[in-house]
This record gives C-alpha cells, structure tokens and sequence, in this order.
C-alpha cells in the first residue's frame, strides 16, 4: 500500500504540501489540529470506526446527513473505515503509519493499551504523534473520559464564568476543545520542525485539562502569585474598568478602556458634567474600587442614544469600542462580509459556507480546496480490494 498525495494536496505551494498526516482522532479537539495541518497543506487521512466520528450525530443542526458540528473541523482529508480490533484493518493502518509524518490520537490510555497503538508507533519510531488526552498521563484523571464541558468544569473556567451571585456558567463555544487542539496543532508542527532539524521530540501531548488551564492566564497567574481565587465578576474584568456592556437605548454594546489615557478620551467624548467631577475616576484603582457607582452613570448616558448612534461618536476617538454582535451579525459586519474569510466548500450534501482558516500567508489566505467526506469514501482507494 502507497500512500500517494490527494490530487488537492499537490501544486498548493502551502507550508505543510507533502506532508502526511494519519488522523486517528474523533469529535473535536484532535480533529481540529489535524484540520489546521490539511489548511496548511498536509496530506491528511481520516479513520474512522465502523460506528463513525460521534460527532456526525451531534446535531441539530445538520446538513445533509451530517451535523454541521462535523462538517466544522473535518474538512481537507480523505476518510477511510477501519476498526483497529481487526487485524486485518490494524495492519492496513499499521501501513499508514509507516508512511506517515504524523500521527494525531485521542485515545484513552486504557483504550492506548487495549487497542495496541504502541505497536502501531513501533512501525514508524521516527512518525511526529501527538495524543490528546483527558489530562497528562500518569495523573489520577487521566483515563477518565472527558470533553470540553467536564474539562470547563474541572478547569476552574467555569469558576470565573457568570454572574457573581449566579451559579457557574459554561463559555458559549467549545473552548476547551479549541485550545487543545491548537495545542494539538502546534505540537505537531513543532515535531516536524525537531524531525526536520535533527532535534528530539517525537511525542507530544496536549491533555485537554490543562491545556484548559493554560486559557486562565491572568486569573491562574493572580491566584499562583498571590492565594487568592478569583470569583466571577460576570463581564467585569478583575483589574480594569470600564471593561464590559453598557447599556445603550435599543440593546448593548462593550467598552475595552484599559487605561487612563483612553478613559480620560471616554471622559472626553462623553462630555458629562457628572462624569467630569468625579477627578478620582481618572485612576484606574479609584474606578474598580467605585466600579458599581461608575457603571451606572455610564448607563445613564450610553442610554441616551442608539448603539448605531454611538459607534459613530466613538469610532474616531481612540477608546476602544465594541457594538456586541449575535453570530448573524458578527458574519454581517463589512470586516466579515466584504473580507474572504467565509468561502464556500464541498461536503456529502452540496456546497455550503464556511469559515476558511484565519491564517495569512504572505498576505494570502488558503483557500477551501476540499471540504469533508463521506465515512468511508475513500476506503477503496487507500486500500484498496
């Protein structure tokens, strides 16, 4: 068995062309990372189990007959059926490996070891691989099944997520999830990076918990430093304000004022007398100290005029602003529907919208050169009879 480069993946000129990656993982996280490496270029195969990816059930929505959750992080591969329980179908993948530069897995360790997948890593010792993992190996919750909700959960996320007197409230997307497979991603590029300059690393992780973790930042590096937990604040910001929703006369929009300077151009802009007396505002510490008291004079004048009406007073002052968009908008705004960064691609069911990678290359956004398969579409052709 050859593995020979898809007729999508030759001619491209993108960084990752001629490098083949074997994608053994399913729902998210893993799927993302190996998306990222077919966008750049890679050769990218898809397993999957006679069962398929369950995220193909994850719906509504759907289109066609798959849930649009699939079709969002599984295009720019071929897709093979294969059940590594098999030995036939565990050495057909067993030859994939041998021809593959990487490899992206997200299987428990216990299913690791059930399955033989170090045996499968013996064909190739010098394969870049990348496992997702519930958390770093060797660590008491390590093979217990997880996904992004019980990784928010489990990650203090949602413990800095909500109202302060309201319970703990999940992020809107799979956050978790994106983290680690960028995680995932970039581990896998820096593996061929080491393989290609001689260097070591040939297996990364990229546990989901605390990869999860590493998205607290300044929350984490606030408790590490100093012992205190931090709480939810809803949309304040621990240490700055004004820093979230104002409330305008038809809905909301957001104010990001960071510092002094850019509060004294609100102050500015705002004109309020009320605004104006209050001296000490002009410090940060002063202003999240009184933010409650701050916050309601500033309703008190966003309300006076549309959220429209204030993007423009605004939009040439240097505060920086935000008119706080549904999906539908933020798709609808000019940066978004004047931009290439929506493209249209291939799936089962016709084509559909998508989002294209939000990398540039040298000024140039790769473009939507396969969208996602049917499970099993190519199984005769990488196989063969």
């Amino acid at each position: 068995m050859k593995w020979d480069l898809d007729r999508t993946n030759v001619g491209t000129g993108l960084p990752l062309e001629g490098v083949r990656v074997l994608d053994l993982s399913r729902v998210l996280a893993g799927p993302l990372a190996a998306m990222i490496a077919g966008d750049l270029g890679a050769d990218v195969i898809k397993v999957e189990g006679r069962g398929g990816d369950p995220v193909r059930s994850l719906a509504p929505p759907r289109f066609g007959d798959d849930a649009t959750y699939y079709l969002a992080v599984n295009r720019h591969r071929r897709n093979v059926v294969a059940d590594l329980r098999d030995a036939k179908d565990f050495d057909r993948i067993g030859e994939l490996v041998a021809q593959a530069d990487g490899v992206i897995e997200n299987y428990l360790p216990s299913q690791y070891r059930s399955l033989g997948i170090a045996r499968l890593r013996e064909r190739n010792p010098d394969c870049v691989w990348v496992s997702v993992t519930p958390a770093t190996s060797g660590g008491p919750v390590a093979d217990l099944p997880s996904f992004d909700l019980l990784a928010q959960a489990r990650s203090g996320l949602m413990g800095v997520t909500g109202e302060a007197n309201g319970p703990p409230t999940k992020a809107g997307a799979p956050i978790a999830d994106v983290v680690t497979g960028l995680y995932g991603a970039v581990a896998l590029v820096a593996g061929l990076f080491a393989r290609a300059t001689g260097r070591t690393g040939r297996h990364f992780e990229a546990p989901l918990l605390e990869s999860t973790m590493s998205a607290l930042i300044n929350q984490a590096q606030g408790y590490l430093a100093t012992g205190v937990s931090p709480t939810r604040l809803g949309n304040d910001h621990p240490s700055i304000t004004p820093y979230g929703p104002v409330t305008t006369a038809d809905g909301f929009m957001l104010l990001a004022v960071g510092t002094d300077a850019q509060y004294a151009k609100l102050v500015e802009v705002l004109g309020d007398a009320a605004l104006n007396a209050r001296a000490e505002w002009h410090v940060n510490t002063a202003r999240v100290a009184d933010r409650d008291a701050l916050r309601e004079r500033l309703n008190e004048i966003f309300r006076q005029r549309t959220t429209d009406e204030w993007v423009v007073a605004l939009r040439h002052s240097g505060v920086p602003f935000a008119p706080i968009l549904d999906v539908a908008g933020a798709f609808a705004q000019e940066q978004i529907s004047r931009g290439d960064f929506v493209g249209t691609m291939s799936t089962p069911a016709g084509e559909v919208l998508s989002m294209r990678t939000p990398l540039l290359i040298d000024g140039v956004r790769p473009p939507l050169r396969r969208g996602p398969r049917r499970m099993g579409e190519d199984t005769d052709e990488i196989f063969g009879s």
